[in-house]
């Protein structure tokens, strides 16, 4: 038997591509074989069904996140500079971004914000925080967390105006949320003292 020359890796670069210009929809095994110049009977025996494909380009996605953010980090504004990253990543990337932050979590049941930040979160933002401000770890996660909240609205909204909404007015809402955040934080803090 000849070895096949489609692997499954190839299967799921395609399919993330074909999200990535079109979102989920367009991620049929019928494109995908077409994308990749072959039958569909090579893509049918590296799927045993869409389901585990689509988990397939979710962790590809993720890792295509975390790179882009990294690349975009600005060492001496750190968290801010993950904000705009992600503002930058919802504009450019707007089929990604639809699919993974807005998806449908359905392989277990999320029961609280908390639950969802520490699924979903890297707590090296929260460490990073923590220890620049002087907040505990929780204050910090916490803070992170509203700015995750507030980050995913706020890119949601620039797509959904059809990015009618300027970069720079959006970018302004985040760092004037950032600091309400902030300030509430550390307002805690002095009164806990």
């Amino acid at each position: 038997m000849p070895k096949q020359r489609i692997t499954k890796e190839m299967v799921v670069e395609a399919a993330f591509e074909l999200a990535r210009e079109g979102g989920m929809e367009q991620v049929l095994v019928k494109n995908i074989a077409a994308r990749l110049g072959c039958s569909v009977q090579p893509i049918y025996s590296y799927c045993s069904n869409m389901e585990e494909l689509k988990k397939d380009v979710q962790k590809r996605t993720a890792w295509f996140f975390q790179e882009y953010v990294a690349a975009h980090i600005e060492k001496e504004d750190y968290f801010h500079s993950i904000g705009k990253a992600y503002l930058l990543l919802a504009k450019e990337e707007p089929h990604l971004f639809e699919f993974y932050f807005l998806r449908k979590r359905s392989d277990r049941t999320i029961h609280s914000l908390e639950e969802l930040y520490e699924r979903e979160c890297s707590t090296s933002t929260a460490d990073f925080l923590a220890e620049k401000y002087a907040i505990s770890l929780e204050a910090a996660k916490r803070l992170h967390l509203n700015m995750v909240i507030y980050n995913t609205g706020i890119s949601t909204m620039m797509i959904s105006s059809n990015f009618g909404i300027p970069m720079e007015e959006l970018d302004r809402q985040l760092q004037s949320a950032y600091e309400i955040f902030l300030q509430q934080i550390l307002q805690e803090k002095k009164q806990n003292v």
